[in-house]
């Protein structure tokens, strides 16, 4: 994830609207259709995920509502946080992942929807949550629509509400990269630029941690993953 097509912070859009830019999502849900389960093979190491999530447990009361975005397989964040007792929606663009996160986590609710779908105004309206969970699944967009997706999960947090994102440090705008067999699209920011667009959307960040981790498998590079905790600022 170290090439370069990259734009700078100040020149991404503002995070007004969606209407300027085409959702390009070719081949993305497709390629985590055939992914399945190896996903988890391949990346069987998730003590930062599971370190975010502990975050969340402790942090918020019992019983809260949580929204885990991108939840793929449901393995381990949806399972982690539905544990705790919280009452967990997870939300997925590919059909086969939210298949078989149904299994996995039964007692959380799923739905196949892009982060796009949950905009104020767009098509799905889920409510409002306690806390927002969202591990490595903002870096499957192009960077011009990142500032966007902050603002909607702002949108869809209650005042106050919690925020643990992860993503891999990387200078990258929607490049291509080799990934289980298949190709995907991601971006990523510097960790200073990251902070920015935090700032910019009305998010505090709290708590931060960085892991350098090597997936299991040959045609992924090892990669700098950063998990933030944050807080919606009212």
């Amino acid at each position: 994830m170290r090439g370069r097509k990259a734009t700078s912070v100040s020149g991404t859009n503002d995070g007004s609207d969606y209407s300027s830019l085409r959702l390009d999502r070719t081949g993305q849900a497709e390629a985590f259709d055939a992914i399945g389960d190896r996903y988890d093979e391949a990346f069987p190491h998730k003590e930062g995920q599971v370190g975010a999530g502990e975050w969340l447990i402790e942090s918020l009361a019992p019983g809260a509502r949580v929204l885990d975005l991108g939840s793929g397989t449901g393995v381990p964040t949806t399972r982690q946080l539905a544990g705790a007792g919280f009452e967990v929606v997870g939300v997925d663009f590919s059909a086969r992942m939210v298949e078989l996160a149904q299994g996995y986590v039964p007692t959380a609710t799923f739905h196949q929807l892009d982060l796009a779908d949950l905009r104020p105004g767009g098509s799905h309206d889920l409510g409002r949550f306690d806390g927002v969970a969202a591990f490595f699944s903002l870096l499957m967009l192009p960077r011009a629509e990142i500032p966007l997706a902050l603002r909607t999960i702002h949108h869809l947090l209650q005042p106050g509400g919690l925020f643990a994102l992860s993503m891999v440090e990387a200078h990258v705008d929607d490049f291509a990269i080799p990934f289980l067999g298949h190709t995907i699209r991601v971006s990523g920011y510097l960790l200073e630029d990251l902070h920015k667009i935090l700032d910019t959307a009305g998010f505090e960040i709290v708590k931060e941690t960085s892991y350098t981790y090597a997936p299991a498998t040959a045609d992924v590079p090892p990669e700098e993953q950063v998990f933030l905790c944050c807080r919606r600022r009212d």
